[in-house]
């Protein structure tokens, strides 16, 4: 599932034990609160993460803190991390945002932004965001979002970045407004008193005025160079002598002073600096699994370093992890090479064995994408594979589409020739990553490298994943016959171990014949695979078989049945849901729908429209946004639902999405009829080919004999098929244009029939949205005690509406005002409200489809706000304050 958040990331750096006070820049740096940005950019050692860290410890604002590494240039890794940073202020920034950014495509990052920045500005007091590192950033989309960010920067934020470079950001248009200070270089520099209190207060050195002015000269000021001649002159008899001879570019004085503290160290330590450097992270067991060194050994050494100030930097307060200064890292990284070729102890052990360890310690504890990454980095083909595949998720569906895409964009065709599995694989991360266009030229470069390949059984597996892959791609784009011919010929080719794909394509055969209106196949199709794929922990196709099942169900009028399932997969999804979940949401919208139950169903329809949004030109958000004018329709806004239909046409017209205009016909007829528009909705009606329509326009015109002569051969055409769903429509249409035609007995029974049909499942907005004409023919079946107890239900539902006035439009009501310090967000007074309904914790989490452990997080930061202890004190606090 999504890629797990790296909480050492977020750790605020604590000042250093000891450090020189600065507090010239400490002051600019509080000037600069005023501001939208504060920016450090100097070189590497010049102590701006420790300014930034002992600025923060002295100051009263809440700070969030994001250290960036090169993996952030990935925007789901780098916007997961940000929003987790942000919720160090104010937990619930970001809810229903997480779930976005595990899209496999990158997200249209400026609507998500927009909401973001929205929840920000309710955040109640001022705040500082940290972005340290910021120059590993090199990736043009996530510049762009944070100059967006930086343009609509809330006045209680304030951006804090350092970088070793400028950022590509619009700096000069801020300098003129007024929104920016820098520290650079200049700033940074140690001044002579900076200088002199660090070399003998801070390091103990006891240097003369003269020493410390020549090496102040030699270091122009550079904070790292000053530590390390530091470093290096603790046991020097001659400091003067030492200092004299410290001379050239800081490259050259680099080279030499890290020379001068490797070698005031064991061969062991050295050793252990020189291997480890690999990490960009550090701890006592993967070091352990790195050196093949007894557990518990790595521990005592890192202590050792942190102790001895050999630049090493600690990144949780339980000093389990820790990372080298990066500069100091770059350097023995250069240096490890010539150690692994030159040293007796080295020997055997090369880089590329070293990140082998790494990666299996990854591995082993859950750390997909670093296992990755270090397989990747000495080019294990075969481990790099296996961990993209994953188990039960792809590695590019967990947040890692930019480390993957990028490295298999990194080998030379020759390499992937002489690998075609690699072809294969970089076809279904392109496919992942929404690059459509480019999937066939890579597939066809497989199969020549397969063309030249020994004929065997995984080279035949891989003709069998060639054809699964087409078959995605015209899932993707409805052509039916494609998706069944490509799926039997991979189902022929894929090995009998090989269940991921089998298993998917097995869906897939499910999902055209779907398209092709075959239900019965489709649903034998989903219930294997779902089988299959649990059996062998195939999440994908479990979820994607479950939602698709959830689907025939409903259409099969089991909408209670459907609602379970449709749950069941929204549970697996978990709280950060896949962008294809938004078909659960919508399915379950719709049953909520009819069941009259109008606000879940659209709480359910936007979540399915904000996660179909996460991936672009998608058009699942056509038919979430036809579901949302329905609503509208429901509340009697035809006004509201026409403008929102013509918003649709046009993202449908220019998205050239024209397989859902039918669809979208349909909603716009029964808008025009709410609005008396007759002959407009005759002519779309007839357009589109809709006889539903074209009946409904009919019995508004009053000419029900024309209703009933379309209706008539429909109804036997769906009998035939055995579509439930549609036979229940047009029986409820028929019973209409039978009672208006005068044909009352005919009609009370073709409506009682349809009640039965349609009692089982609940249904009662099939009924209701007749209006005023299903209300009478319903209060004569009433009269005739036909389906009593369903027919009063369906008759209070009408009352329930006439009561509510809901024949005009009401917006919905405004949240209510909070007299609390820190108020409820609108997920906590969700949970309230539920509370107050006698909810269980676990009823909640069932009724959100979230974690039990997230509703009592939640509990405890309701019952903390409201100043409570007990479940029950909370509601009658709440009750108080008027919040429920």
């Amino acid at each position: 599932m999504p890629a797990p958040i790296l909480a050492t990331k977020l750790h605020i750096p604590p000042p250093r034990p000891g450090r020189v006070l600065r507090q010239r820049l400490i002051e600019r740096l509080n000037e600069g609160l005023h501001r939208k940005l504060t920016l450090i950019s100097a070189p590497a050692g010049f102590g701006k993460t420790t300014l930034v860290s002992e600025w923060i410890a002295g100051s009263e604002r809440p700070t969030a803190w994001l250290s960036l590494d090169e993996g952030d240039n990935d925007p789901t890794r780098f916007l997961a991390h940000f929003l987790a940073a942000l919720q160090t202020i104010a937990a619930d920034i970001g809810e229903g945002v997480l779930g976005a950014l595990q899209s496999p495509q990158p997200p249209p990052t400026e609507s998500l932004l927009t909401t973001l920045l929205n929840e920000i500005t309710t955040v109640p007091n001022d705040f500082i965001l940290v972005l340290d590192d910021y120059h590993v950033i090199d990736t043009k989309p996530l510049d762009d979002a944070l100059t967006f960010l930086l343009e609509h920067l809330p006045p209680q934020m304030h951006l804090v970045i350092s970088s070793r470079e400028d950022p590509h950001l619009p700096l000069a248009r801020l300098r003129v407004q007024g929104q920016l200070i820098e520290l650079r270089v200049t700033d940074l520099r140690f001044t002579h008193s900076e200088a002199s209190g660090f070399l003998n207060q801070v390091m103990g050195l006891n240097l003369t005025e003269q020493d410390i002015v020549s090496l102040e000269t030699r270091t122009e000021g550079w904070i790292a160079g000053l530590q390390l001649a530091a470093i290096s002159m603790q046991g020097q008899e001659d400091a003067t002598r030492f200092i004299r001879s410290f001379t050239g570019s800081h490259h050259f004085v680099m080279d030499y002073l890290v020379e001068e503290v490797l070698q005031q160290q064991s061969e062991s330590v050295q050793a252990f600096l020189l291997q480890t450097s690999i990490l960009g992270r550090l701890c006592g067991p993967l070091c352990d699994a790195l050196l093949l060194a007894p557990s518990g050994s790595a521990q005592q050494t890192l202590e050792y370093l942190e102790h001895a100030n050999l630049f090493i930097v600690p990144l949780d307060n339980e000093r389990r992890w820790y990372r080298y200064h990066h500069l100091f890292s770059d350097l023995l990284r250069q240096r490890l090479n010539l150690w692994t070729a030159s040293s007796t102890e080295g020997e055997g052990t090369g880089v590329a064995e070293l990140h082998t360890r790494a990666s299996v310690w990854y591995e082993e504890n859950g750390l997909e994408i670093e296992a990755f990454q270090h397989a990747a980095a000495t080019n294990d083909f075969e481990r790099a594979e296996r961990l993209i595949e994953g188990e039960g998720m792809p590695l590019h569906f967990r947040g890692a589409v930019g480390p993957v895409l990028n490295w298999l964009g990194s080998l030379p065709t020759t390499v992937l020739d002489d690998r075609p599995s690699l072809w294969t694989t970089y076809a279904s991360v392109l496919l992942a990553a929404g690059h459509p266009a480019r999937v066939e030229q890579t597939l066809q470069a497989a199969e020549a490298a397969l063309e030249a390949a020994e004929q065997n059984d995984k080279n035949r597996d891989l003709v069998g994943r060639i054809a699964a892959t087409r078959a995605t791609v015209a899932a993707n784009q409805y052509e039916v016959e494609t998706i069944i011919a490509q799926s039997r010929r991979a189902l022929e080719y894929l090995h009998p171990d090989n269940l991921s794909f089998r298993t998917f394509t097995a869906w897939k055969l499910g999902y055209a014949y779907y398209l092709q209106g075959d239900r019965a196949a489709a649903s034998r199709a989903y219930t294997e695979a779902i089988s299959v794929s649990k059996a062998s922990g195939n999440i994908m196709t479990t979820l994607v078989a479950t939602i698709g099942l959830a689907s025939l169900q409903a259409a099969d009028n089991q909408l209670r049945l459907a609602a379970q399932t449709y749950r069941r997969a929204l549970q697996l999804f978990g709280d950060q849901p896949l962008p294809f979940a938004c078909e659960a949401h919508l399915g379950l919208a719709r049953i909520l729908y009819e069941w009259n139950d109008l606000d879940a169903a659209q709480r359910h329809a936007q979540q399915s429209v904000r996660l179909a949004r996460q991936v672009e030109n998608n058009d699942r958000a056509v038919r979430c946004q036809v579901f949302l004018a329905r609503l509208q329709l429901a509340r009697r806004d035809p006004a509201g639902a026409a403008a929102h239909l013509g918003e649709v046409v046009q993202f449908v017209h220019q998205h050239d999405f024209q397989h859902w205009m039918p669809e979208v016909a349909a909603a716009q007829v029964l808008t025009l009829l709410q609005q008396g528009n007759l002959a407009e909705a005759d002519r779309l009606a007839r357009t589109h080919q809709l006889p539903l329509s074209r009946s409904r326009v009919h019995l508004a015109q009053g000419d029900a004999s024309a209703a009933l002569a379309l209706l008539g051969p429909l109804l036997q055409e769906m009998e035939t098929k055995g579509w439930e769903d549609e036979r229940l429509r047009i029986m409820v249409l028929q019973a209409l244009a039978l009672h208006a035609n005068d044909e009352q007995d005919k009609a009370l029974q073709l409506l009682g029939n349809a009640l039965a049909l349609a009692e089982p499942g609940g249904f009662i907005r099939t009924f209701v949205d007749e209006g005023e004409p299903m209300a009478r023919l319903l209060a004569e079946a009433a009269a005739h005690g036909i389906m009593p107890d369903h027919t009063g239900r369906l008759l209070a539902a009408f009352e329930a509406r006439d009561r509510s006035s809901e024949g005009e439009f009401h917006p919905p009501p405004a949240p209510p005002t909070q007299p609390l310090v820190e108020p409820l967000s609108q997920r906590e007074l969700e949970v309230l409200h539920l509370i107050a309904q006698g909810l269980s914790n676990r009823e909640i989490s069932e009724r959100l489809f979230v974690a039990l452990s997230t509703v009592k997080g939640h509990n405890l930061r309701i019952f903390g706000k409201l100043q409570v202890q007990r479940r029950t004190e909370a509601v009658a606090r709440a009750r108080e304050l008027g919040l429920l």
